[in-house]
């Protein structure tokens, strides 16, 4: 819950201190005392946009800090954690600075950071209802929250979301290792048909070895056609000198002799031999120089495709001849994890088909009770088209609303009306409160343009929020502003030269005297004294 507010030159603030407690804490009084100054201080600690015009007259800068407890918000000190800003799981302190020259800081626990951040981190601590910002109740990925922590299936969803995305990385990665396999595939068989087809999914077992001999071919195909062509010279092809006229001339010699011994006959054998040999190895030789051609476009082509392969198989911490394989562990993987995902998902459909009905019509029920007996709240399941993978699951949530009958129902982010968005997103809270994850509820004018009992309903409502947490509520009515636990008075104090905010807490008497005015205005009468004393008790 929010624990601290602290203001420092901030509208017409000076300074200021805010102590708040659990429970249901009213902020109250006259017009243009500036009681909505703390919440628009409060806003910026949560990331809300600013410029230097805020920063009160004289200061070169306005200083806003908010306290929160964390000891039952899981979610925020997982947040916090997983970020690196936990210096204590207990308490979270967010900072913002606007300074004159138009910058603006913010902090968490003493860490600079992004508004972003702010705003992550402040959507899991607190939630803001006015008529015009910090509406996370027109979210529909707050809807899905709220159905499935009012179903209780918190930790089905999790593991929705952890499987949805584990399946979307490894699916990432596969189609990465299969993109390169069918690029690698039609360039080589464009250029070369001596590399088999890839199948359909990896990369060819065989790519990489005729790649690599193709390589080692065309990186040494002109010095090995040279080497070819003087060894060919030198067993047949030199007019001058060659191995075959050689033999041939010995053989002739040892033909011709007169006798021959029997070593004579052996050495003639063997130059026989040789000869078969010679003109063999010249015929192989032809043909070897005939194949070798001096291609620098296709060596360059082969040294990108493997130096596409080597970079692959880095970056999947793989040998260049696992990648196949590796391949295939990954689509079975994929398989079994889109497996778990749909059977999980699909229990958490049925939980949040079920709880949706049940949610819509305890809504109904309070948005009567605040004067809308008109109005139709429904949640509206939408089953996506295709079976890919989701964190949200299998279905979109959003909640829909009907203020004048015959009237299709519409998001509620197409309400017209801030007064009926208030007390349908009052309604709503106070159904879900109880499983709520968010600690501190904010109501800044939630009261407006009603009065008499609905008025006494929402103090009542907000009251009952406030026996499960921290409520905030800026109000005009005095049916509201006696439900409260606490009891702010924010006034104004004014002399020649300047203007300042002042907030006091007001006990017993004071808070009578506070009541009674807002009942009476500033004749405050003994009757509109007891009256006060009656909202009161």
């Amino acid at each position: 819950m929010l624990q601290h507010l602290s203001i420092s030159n901030y509208a017409i603030v000076d300074r200021l201190e805010i102590e708040l407690e659990p429970g249901m804490t009213v902020i109250t009084g006259e017009t243009g005392a500036g009681k909505s100054i703390m919440l628009d201080a409060l806003g910026l600690t949560l990331g809300d946009r600013a410029d230097r015009e805020v920063i009160r007259g004289g200061a070169e800068k306005a200083d806003i800090t908010a306290t929160f407890e964390l000891p039952d918000n899981t979610e925020a000190q997982a947040w916090l954690k997983d970020k690196d800003f936990d210096q204590d799981e207990q308490v979270c302190i967010l900072r913002r600075l606007i300074t004159r020259d138009g910058r603006s800081r913010a902090y968490i626990n003493g860490h600079p950071t992004t508004l972003n951040n702010l705003r992550d981190l402040g959507e899991m601590l607190i939630d803001i209802h006015s008529q015009h910002e910090h509406q996370s109740l027109l979210k529909t990925t707050t809807h899905q929250r709220l159905l499935d922590e009012y179903c209780g299936i918190q930790k089905e969803a999790g593991e929705v979301r952890t499987l949805a995305t584990k399946w979307r990385q490894l699916n990432e990665e596969l189609e990465q290792i299969k993109n390169r396999a069918e690029e690698s595939n039609a360039q080589y068989q464009l250029l070369s048909y001596q590399v088999r087809e890839l199948e359909e999914l990896d990369l060819g077992v065989d790519e990489l070895e005729a790649l690599e001999e193709e390589h080692k071919k065309l990186s040494h195909g002109e010095e090995s056609a040279l080497v070819n062509r003087q060894v060919l010279d030198l067993c047949s092809e030199n007019g001058e000198f060659n191995l075959e006229q050689s033999l041939n001339k010995a053989i002739g010699l040892l033909q011709d002799i007169p006798y021959a011994s029997k070593q004579t006959e052996e050495a003639g054998s063997l130059l026989g031999t040789a000869l078969i040999q010679v003109e063999e190895a010249s015929s192989t030789l032809k043909q070897a120089i005939d194949q070798f051609e001096v291609d620098p476009q296709r060596l360059e082509e082969v040294d990108q495709r493997l130096g596409l392969i080597h970079q692959l198989a880095r970056k999947h911490h793989v040998q260049p001849s696992e990648l196949a394989a590796h391949c295939q562990t990954l689509s079975d993987e994929l398989g079994k994890l889109l497996t778990s995902y749909q059977d999980r998902a699909e229990k958490v459909s049925a939980a949040r088909d079920k709880g949706a009905k049940k949610l819509g019509k305890e809504i109904n029920r309070q948005l009567k009770k605040l004067g809308m007996e008109s109005a139709s709240f429904s949640v509206a399941l939408t089953r996506y088209s295709d079976s890919t993978p989701r964190s949200g699951g299998l279905e979109g949530v959003e909640f829909l609303v009907c203020t004048n009958p015959g009237q299709p129902p519409r998001p509620m982010v197409k309400i017209a009306s801030g007064g009926e968005l208030s007390r349908i997103s009052l309604a709503i809270q106070v159904i879900t409160a109880q499983t709520s994850s968010i600690p501190s509820l904010v109501f800044d004018e939630v009261d407006v343009g009603i009065g008499g009992g609905v008025a006494r309903s929402v103090g009542e409502l907000l009251r009952q929020l406030g026996e499960k947490g921290q409520v905030l509520c800026v109000t005009h009515q005095p049916q509201v502003a006696s439900q409260g636990h606490q009891h702010l008075y924010v006034s104004k104090s004014s002399d020649k030269d300047s203007t300042a905010t002042v907030l006091n807490k007001l006990e017993n008497t004071e808070r009578i005297e506070e009541i009674a005015r807002m009942l009476a205005g500033e004749n405050v009468s003994a009757k509109s004294r007891e009256h006060a004393i009656e909202l009161l008790s």
